[in-house]
């Protein structure tokens, strides 16, 4: 169990405050599992809508189960460019899914966002979800793209600009690591990344 710093949950992400409250211009310079446990926590809101982040998962371009792993292509374009833009794709022809561009020096990796805790907008994610039940809103990544209503339009946008707004939460928060889900190669690597006891976490964590 991890107690990264500049963690914090509890309020959700409000533009309008002061940009100290704002994460740090070289946040996304880091290495992926850095970023992704640094993320829990944090809050998210895509045009006004959003909560706080739940769970992630790590990819870099040394991991089999990247996208980035075989260099790059006009797909997976943004993973090689800079970090802080939003990588968006689709799976299985039919869900899209968030990740979130990083890098400590070598291009290719990105964060899945796998979940977040809706708290803003909550009315507008069950219209878009056609759902009222709140913890399973966002828990999964096709879910939570539809719920922000994120699709290929957000692919390479920058993460510091709207429509996103990303801010540090309030107070440290536990974070637990775990194998990722739905790969065939690497599922062995502990790069998920949870907030220990969350209800809205798209499975528990082992």
């Amino acid at each position: 169990m991890l107690n990264p710093q500049l963690l914090g949950a509890g309020l959700p992400c409000d533009p309008s405050r002061k940009p100290s409250t704002n994460l740090p211009d070289d946040f996304f310079a880091r290495d992926a599992p850095t970023v992704a446990a640094a993320l829990i926590g944090t809050s998210l809101l895509v045009q006004g809508i959003g909560g706080i982040i739940v769970e992630t998962e790590a990819y870099d371009a040394t991991d089999p189960a990247s996208h980035s792993y075989r260099g790059p292509t006009p797909r997976n374009a943004p993973m090689f460019g800079p970090p802080g833009r939003a990588y968006v794709y689709r799976i299985y022809g039919l869900h899209w899914c968030l990740n979130f561009v990083c890098s400590d020096g070598s291009p290719g990796s990105a964060v899945l966002i796998r979940a977040i805790q809706p708290t803003t907008g909550i009315k507008e994610m069950m219209v878009r979800r056609q759902m009222r039940r709140l913890p399973s809103l966002c828990s999964g990544p096709g879910k939570l793209a539809q719920a922000l209503a994120v699709d290929a339009t957000f692919n390479g946008a920058d993460l510091g600009a709207t429509p996103f707004a990303l801010c540090r939460g309030i107070g440290v928060v536990a974070v637990e690591t775990g194998p990722r889900i739905g790969i065939r190669r690497g599922s062995e690597t502990p790069w998920r990344f949870g907030m220990a006891g969350s209800a809205f976490l798209s499975r528990p964590m082992p």
